[in-house]
């Protein structure tokens, strides 16, 4: 039996793997690549230069790859790239991207993205976040790996939350959160950091002290950035094995455009 429900619609120039689900009413442009298993509910609409990995689950009335809400936007190919293993649930809108940044879109893998939310343009978001019902991301944000979103929460263009940091529930960010804390609110605030997920990701309790050091040299010492930053970087000196979360934290502090929230 074929897997494309006689209902739908897929462009005889998409590139579809013979394992490739299709439900009823769903319609699949030209220029659209979808990896080995995945399976495309009913209702859904994927479009544009969008290229699609393996196993991943689109639920029903999904908009992918439509063009970006930019009013500079002129039709350029611009594209959108989805991982593996993905599970996006219903009435989620991605859009490609756009000429005014390196004109993708580009969603990794094992995410978990619930009802309703927008990931607009030239937005990148990283592997292992979770991002709950409503969220909305505003053109060029950058989310990284393991990170949670709350519900309701909107985040400004061009901002960036670290890996493992976890933003609560109905939070406007419009500054830089950094990685491994906990944010949320309006305006927002730091709470502290993210211990829960921290320690079901198995960190070391060496790591999750030095983390927690961080917290305090950047909110409960009252120090300037660069002083903070100097604290972050002597943690590692004798620790090697605190190195890598170190040069996390000092990397995004080093190239933070907007701020971090503070």
């Amino acid at each position: 039996m074929s897997r494309i429900h006689p209902t739908a619609i897929v462009d005889p120039k998409a590139e579809l793997d013979a394992s490739v689900e299709v439900g009823p009413y769903a319609v699949i442009g030209p220029n659209v690549k979808i990896g080995a298993g995945t399976q495309v509910g009913p209702h859904c609409v994927i479009e544009g230069y969008t290229t699609i990995g393996r196993d991943n689950q689109f639920f029903q009335f999904s908009s992918i790859g439509a063009a970006p809400q930019d009013k500079k936007y002129a039709g350029e190919p611009t594209e959108l790239r989805i991982g593996d293993r993905n599970l996006i649930r219903e009435f989620c809108t991605f859009n490609t991207g756009t000429t005014q940044d390196a004109g993708v879109t580009q969603i990794g893998s094992d995410n978990w993205i619930m009802a309703y939310v927008h990931v607009a343009h030239d937005c990148v978001i990283g592997d292992h976040t979770t991002i709950a019902n409503n969220a909305t991301f505003a053109g060029h944000v950058r989310v990284g790996d393991w990170v949670t979103v709350g519900g309701l929460t909107g985040v400004l263009q061009r901002m960036r939350i670290g890996a493992h940091a976890m933003v609560g529930f109905a939070s406007h960010i419009n500054k830089d959160v950094p990685p491994f804390m906990v944010v949320d609110g309006h305006p927002l605030e730091v709470r502290g950091v993210n211990l829960t997920g921290l320690k079901r990701r198995e960190f070391s309790e060496a790591r999750i002290r030095a983390i927690r050091e961080m917290h305090k040299l950047l909110y409960r010492q009252e120090l300037t950035l660069e002083q903070s930053r100097a604290g972050i970087l002597a943690l590692s000196v004798n620790s090697p094995e605190l190195a890598a979360d170190v040069a996390l934290m000092d990397a995004f502090l080093s190239t933070s455009a907007a701020g971090i929230a503070r």
